[in-house]
């Protein structure tokens, strides 16, 4: 199916025409908008949210926040960042309205294969053991598997980017708070992946 932002539309040469577009609440810069920005966004969503359906839900509401609130923007940082800020706050908006759900997460690492050694160290992120696209589908796969709290601060943290004072701001949570959830979620990750490292020869074996 044709994502939203996937239309041919050329409208405004570059980011400020853009921006002037919006400010002057011309209806087809809200398109456009999403044109240049949605599939970066989308995939924040989707990371943060864990379901593709959610995400999109959050990227259409960030979107509309956006060019309702045109006037906030600034122009301290390019419009990209501050959609980023948007669309981060929906989203983890969102999974505050979530039920609460318990998990055993050292229950559900036992159900998972045994953890190669070399990925137990924290300075290693599973993404920088294999590349292809295929893990980049697992890697993806388990971060939807995450509890929200886990995913969202490794998302933040190591993903997006953010310093631990940052992320642990956005989440509400103390910076040592942050520091032990993305700790469990690299954990849980490279327990998710580690059949596949296994199979791949990685996992910390020496070459023969």
């Amino acid at each position: 199916m044709v994502k939203p932002w996937e239309i041919d539309l050329t409208v405004y040469e570059d980011e400020q025409a853009l921006l002037d577009g919006l400010r002057r609440r011309e209806p087809v810069a809200c398109t456009c908008l999403l044109k240049r920005f949605g599939p970066r966004m989308y995939q924040l969503a989707i990371r943060l949210m864990g379901d593709p359906d959610e995400a999109e839900g959050v990227l259409q509401e960030a979107l509309i926040q956006a060019c309702r609130r045109i006037e906030d923007f600034e122009g301290r940082s390019g419009l990209g960042t501050w959609l980023h800020r948007i669309v981060t706050n929906t989203a983890l908006m969102r999974l505050r309205r979530r039920k609460p759900v318990t998990v055993d997460l050292h229950e559900q690492l036992q159900k998972r294969a045994a953890v190669p050694p070399a990925l137990v160290d924290a300075t290693t992120e599973p993404s920088a053991e294999v590349m292809g696209a295929e893990l980049r589908a697992m890697i993806d796969r388990a971060l939807a598997d995450l509890p929200d709290t886990l995913r969202t601060a490794f998302v933040l943290r190591e993903i997006e980017g953010l310093s631990t004072r940052e992320a642990a701001a956005e989440l509400g949570i103390s910076e040592s708070a942050l520091k032990v959830r993305v700790h469990r979620a690299r954990l849980a990750l490279r327990a998710a992946l580690a059949p596949y490292l296994d199979d791949t020869g990685a996992g910390g074996k020496e070459a023969t």
